[in-house]
């Protein structure tokens, strides 16, 4: 895949885990942020979720530059989003 893929997490969400095992799995290689240890991550999640720190936060900038911001997404709505 050409798309970016950023997801925001922390160390102890389940979810976090998930998702980033099933992308690792299927090859698809993405960039991750702790918004624990980054608090302007943080606020990121924030601004994007309502002012809460939801995570898996994934933002994935695809084919022409057009970014989707999704929560805790499932694997084949990252993969579509990236496609």
């Amino acid at each position: 895949m050409t798309a970016q893929i950023t997801m925001y997490s922390t160390p102890w969400c389940g979810y976090c885990k998930r998702l980033k095992s099933q992308l690792s799995r299927e090859g698809i290689e993405f960039a991750e942020i702790d918004i624990e240890q980054k608090p302007e991550a943080a606020d990121y999640v924030m601004s994007v979720n309502g002012g809460n720190q939801t995570v898996p936060t994934v933002v994935v900038v695809g084919a022409g530059g057009k970014q989707s911001v999704m929560t805790n997404p499932s694997l084949a709505q990252v993969k579509a989003a990236a496609a």
